[in-house]
C-alpha cells in the first residue's frame, strides 16, 4: 500500500464541504468525512484503477456525495490535491495538478 499525502488545499476542501453539510443537518458533515475513508483506502491500495483525467492526474468518485478526489503520483507517494464537488467549478482541481 502506498503512502497517501493530503495537501493542505485538499484538507480545506474537505473541511469546507463538511461544514456546509453539517449546516444542512447535524451529523451529515461527519458522514461526509467518513465517506472519504473508502476512496482514500482504495487509492492507496490500487491507484491505477481510477481513470486518468489528465496527464498524471486521476479521479476517484465518492459513492454517496457528489464529490471527486483528485490525486497524482509524486515523490514516491500518492498526493491528494483536491476534493471538489462535481457540479461546482469542475476545472478548479486542474489548477492544482
Amino acid at each position: 500500500m502506498a503512502d497517501l499525502i493530503v495537501r493542505p488545499l485538499a484538507e480545506a476542501d474537505v473541511r469546507d464541504a463538511a461544514l456546509w453539510y453539517e449546516s444542512k443537518r447535524e451529523g451529515l458533515g461527519a458522514e461526509f468525512t467518513l465517506e472519504l475513508d473508502a476512496p482514500y483506502e482504495r487509492i492507496a491500495e490500487n491507484p491505477r484503477q481510477f481513470p486518468e483525467i489528465s496527464e498524471g492526474a486521476r479521479r476517484a468518485l465518492l459513492r454517496r456525495f457528489p464529490y471527486a478526489v483528485y490525486f497524482v503520483f509524486g515523490d514516491g507517494a500518492l498526493v491528494i490535491v483536491a476534493v471538489v464537488h462535481q457540479h461546482r467549478r469542475p476545472d478548479a482541481s486542474r489548477e492544482r495538478f
